[in-house]
C-alpha cells in the first residue's frame, strides 16, 4: 500500500469513503442523526450514500454524501468535509434546492405537501469563525425575525468548536469521535458506543477493505489518465504556436518539421489545419484540430 495512503484502519469518520461506508448501516445513521439534532429520529429503509441526482443530461451531476428519510419524511443530507473549499454555505444553497426539486411529485401543485429537509455539514473547521460547535440556519425576515417556516434548515457542524456549555456533552464526545476515530476513544453513551461498534465491523470488513483498495487504485488511475491528457494538449498548443509563427515567417513544412524534430507524417495534419486556420487563436485553432468533424483531406 502506498505510503501517501491511508490504510481502512486509520480512516476518520470525516474521510468521504469510511464515512459514506459507516453512515449506510440504519442504526447509525439514526444515532448520528439523534445526537445532532437531540430527539430520536427513526428513519424509514436503508439510507443511500453517494446519492446521484441529474436533474437534466446536461447539467451537473451531484452526489449527496448520505441521505434518508424519517418516519414523518422528513430528509436528512449529511456531509462529512475534511477541506475547507469556501464555497460551503452556496453548496449547501444548491443541495437544498436539489433536493426541493424532489420533494414533490411531477404535476403536484400543492406546496404545503413539501417535506421538511435538513442539509448537514460536519467539519474539523469554523466556517464562520464565531467558535460555535453548531451554526443552526433557518429563513427569517430581515426586517422583523419572524421564522419563515418553509421547512428548510441547514446545520454546520465544527468539531473544533469552544462553547461546551452550549451543546450536549454527547454531541460534543460524538463530534471528537468524528475527527478522530480511534480504538482507544471511549464512548459514554450507548448510542456512542454503537456508533463504535460500527465503525470497528466496517475496518475489520475483508470486503469493504478490498472496496476500499479498488476504488483507491481507480482514483489513481483517473489521476494519471488526466494528467497524461493534460500533457498532451499541453504538448498540441505547445506545437500549434511554434508552427504557426514558422508558418508566418514563410517557412515551408519541411523546415519546420526540421527545426522542431519531429517526423513530418507526425505533424501534417496538425500543420494543415494551422495554415487553413492561420487568422484564429491558438485556442480556436486547438478546438478545430481536436473536433471530431474536422475535414480530412
Amino acid at each position: 500500500m502506498s505510503k501517501n495512503k491511508k490504510s481502512l484502519q486509520d480512516l476518520t469518520l470525516l474521510d468521504r469513503f469510511l464515512f459514506a461506508e459507516v453512515m449506510e448501516d440504519p442504526k447509525t445513521f439514526e444515532n448520528i442523526l439523534s445526537i445532532i439534532l437531540g430527539e430520536d429520529i427513526s428513519i424509514k429503509g436503508r439510507p443511500q450514500s453517494e446519492h446521484e441526482n441529474r436533474t437534466s443530461p446536461l447539467k451537473r451531476q451531484v452526489r449527496l454524501d448520505v441521505w434518508a428519510e424519517d418516519e414523518t419524511d422528513a430528509v436528512y443530507n449529511i456531509e462529512a468535509q475534511k477541506e475547507n473549499t469556501k464555497n460551503l454555505p452556496h453548496r449547501s444553497r444548491f443541495y437544498q434546492a436539489l433536493i426541493d426539486s424532489k420533494l414533490l411529485d411531477p404535476g403536484e401543485v400543492d406546496f404545503s405537501n413539501m417535506k421538511d429537509c435538513y442539509s448537514i455539514i460536519i467539519a474539523p473547521f469554523d466556517l464562520f469563525g464565531r467558535g460555535l460547535y453548531q451554526y443552526t440556519f433557518q429563513m427569517t425576515c430581515a426586517e422583523t425575525g419572524q421564522p419563515l417556516e418553509d421547512g428548510a434548515t441547514r446545520i454546520f457542524l465544527n468539531t473544533h468548536g469552544k462553547n461546551s456549555e452550549d451543546i450536549s456533552p454527547e454531541l460534543k464526545e460524538l463530534l471528537y469521535y468524528m475527527e478522530h476515530t480511534t480504538e482507544e476513544i471511549s464512548c459514554s453513551t450507548s448510542r456512542l458506543q454503537q456508533i463504535k461498534n460500527h465503525v470497528n465491523i466496517v475496518k475489520s470488513s475483508e470486503e469493504i477493505g478490498v472496496k476500499y483498495m479498488q476504488e483507491w487504485e481507480e482514483k489513481i488511475l483517473e489521476k494519471r489518465k488526466a494528467r497524461a491528457e493534460g500533457r498532451a494538449e499541453g504538448e498540441t498548443f505547445r506545437l500549434i504556436q511554434l508552427i504557426k509563427k514558422k508558418i508566418q515567417k514563410s517557412k515551408s513544412f519541411i523546415q519546420i518539421a526540421d527545426e522542431l524534430e519531429e517526423e513530418p507524417d507526425n505533424i501534417q495534419s496538425l500543420y494543415e489545419c494551422i495554415s487553413q486556420n492561420i487568422n484564429l487563436t491558438t485556442e480556436e485553432i486547438y478546438k478545430i484540430y481536436i473536433s471530431p468533424d474536422k475535414t480530412e483531406d
